[in-house]
């Protein structure tokens, strides 16, 4: 989607202390072969703090960076992957009463790891739906914790981070443009999270925590790797195909791709080699010291390049998620200026 008149006014992020992997090899968290192979350097760890909590920290942040008032937002999405604090329970609603306090629409978002991304381009859609929409406040926020989640292993290949992260979508004013969104759907693949077990009553009711490991071998059992390999591969590059076309641009004329938060190995095979992309052109320098953040690696990378200084007035940004499902989704934000709160 070519997108005209849309705008990120502002971003935020709510990380809690970061943990070494040195302390978590100690701690007996984590052994060193793997911290080793997953080429992290820490990752952030709450000690109470929830999902919703540091979603809406970090919404409140972006909302009061950017020029847009509370009542000119229109709709609030919050995205989200693991256990948000309670049951059967509105985690966008209360994100809204903290972080905004109108009466727009609040939604949940639960398409996985990409659910930020997702959220992006239904808001983008939203606020070009009917006249006189003019904002939306999106957040991502998790807390991985046991007893249900190790974050060493319950994924391996990837390290999973604490932590809120929201960007302000506008269609009046920004320090970036959005020139252009794309998402490519592969459910061939959603087994894939899923495994063979059959369907519980209850959360556990099968594992006594998440094992993305097992799942996957027991889809891989009844399905070809090849063909995983292949919808895996093509997906991704239709979402980035589709966006960088839209944005009248190639790949080598990025100046910065924020990446999933994934360890070195996945992200190698799955973007640093496929597209020969140097890893210091992209967030995965920072992203090793935070750890993945579930639905909000790209909001909290965007942050963070643009705090930082990294990416300055002229700076073409990929934004690049995938989730369980699978879905895949990438975006192409060009920066106008340097924001006040930046630096």
């Amino acid at each position: 989607m070519r997108c005209e008149g849309l705008y990120v006014a502002a971003t935020g992020t709510r990380l809690p202390a970061a943990t070494s992997v040195e302390r978590a090899v100690a701690d007996g968290l984590v052994e060193s072969a793997l911290a080793t192979s997953l080429r992290v350097a820490s990752v952030t760890v709450s000690e109470g703090e929830s999902g919703p909590e540091m979603a809406a920290a970090a919404g409140r942040t972006a909302l009061e960076r950017s020029d847009v008032a509370p009542a000119e937002i229109d709709i609030v999405l919050h995205a989200s992957i693991y256990h948000q604090g309670q049951e059967l329970w509105a985690p966008a609603s209360y994100v809204q009463r903290v972080a905004v306090g109108n009466q727009c629409p609040a939604l949940h978002v639960g398409q996985v790891s990409n659910g930020g991304m997702a959220s992006l381009e239904l808001a983008a859609a939203y606020l070009r739906a009917a006249p006189g929409r003019t904002a939306a406040l999106l957040t991502a926020g998790d807390r991985f914790c046991p007893p249900g989640f190790d974050r060493w292993r319950s994924d391996p290949g990837t390290v999973y981070g604490d932590g809120g992260s929201a960007l302000v979508l506008s269609t009046r004013r920004g320090f970036a443009r959005v020139r252009s969104l794309a998402t490519a759907s592969r459910p061939e693949l959603e087994g894939m999270h899923r495994g063979s077990a059959p369907f519980g009553p209850v959360p556990f009711s099968h594992r006594e925590r998440v094992d993305l490991a097992a799942c996957k071998d027991e889809f891989l059992a009844e399905t070809s790797r090849s063909l995983a390999t292949s919808h895996l591969g093509s997906g991704q590059q239709e979402a980035l195909k589709q966006a960088l076309a839209d944005a009248d641009l190639e790949l080598a004329e990025i100046d910065w791709l924020v990446l999933p938060h994934l360890g070195f190995r996945r992200l190698s095979a799955s973007y640093f080699s496929r597209y020969e992309i140097d890893p210091e052109r992209t967030t995965w320098p920072w992203s090793r010291t935070v750890g993945h953040l579930g639905a909000g690696d790209q909001f909290a990378g965007l942050d963070h390049l643009v705090t930082s200084g990294a990416a300055g007035p002229g700076s073409r940004c990929l934004l690049v998620g995938v989730g369980a499902g699978f879905s895949f989704s990438c975006a192409v934000v060009e920066v106008l200026e340097t924001p006040g709160w930046a630096g």
